[in-house]
């Protein structure tokens, strides 16, 4: 390979590195071409699959701040660009190597930390972001809902209260405020015509 051409490949890995949220080293021998299509095929479209030499990948890493891929870049090597959900990416090489043995996981980095093998397996566990926010959303749904009751508890109780003691009030006001009987006419004219005495 040509300088130039060893100068362009390390700046894509360069580029590659520094727009992925993970990388997965992993080691290939023995998978054909159609398995690596099918594997590149099953990682989706967050996740960019490129074989690589591991001499250049040495000197992207450096390059773009990676540190901890020098003990993995041993053999044919391959990596697993993740600008989508690292979890995802996890799951697929896991599903994949399942089914296909010759795929191994050698570790990688997340989000800047670099990651074992068996860690990217803990990661292949974990649920996917997207599972992670629906259920957080529920569970803060559910707090909302309570706190709604808890602090419209007192104003429905206060609103009550009111309501028996205006209640209350209206019944004892008629017998409180009933005005005292009136004379009647009759006896009024009566008193009048009777002549004073002088």
């Amino acid at each position: 390979m040509a300088k130039p051409e060893k100068v362009a490949a390390v700046t894509e890995i360069v580029d590659s590195f520094r727009g992925a949220s993970a990388a997965v080293l992993t080691e290939y021998r023995g998978l054909t071409v159609s398995q690596l299509t099918e594997l590149r095929r099953s990682l989706g479209e967050g996740t960019e699959y490129a074989v690589v030499k591991n001499t250049l990948t040495r000197i992207a890493a450096a390059q773009a701040g990676v540190t901890g891929l020098d003990e993995l870049l041993v053999g044919p090597t391959a990596v697993a660009f993740v600008t989508g959900d690292p979890v995802e990416a996890a799951k697929s090489l896991r599903d994949f190597a399942r089914a296909n043995p010759a795929l191994i996981v050698k570790g990688g980095i997340v989000e800047g930390k670099s990651m074992s093998a068996d860690d990217i397996r803990k990661l292949a566990d974990l649920e996917s972001r997207e599972v992670l926010l629906a259920k957080l959303a529920g569970a803060l749904n559910g707090s909302l809902a309570k706190a709604v009751g808890l602090f419209a508890a007192p104003l429905s109780q206060a609103a009550r209260l009111a309501e028996a003691l205006r209640a209350k009030r209206e019944a004892e006001s008629p017998a409180a405020e009933a005005p005292a009987p009136e004379a009647s006419t009759t006896e009024t004219a009566v008193v009048e015509a009777e002549p004073s005495a002088q």
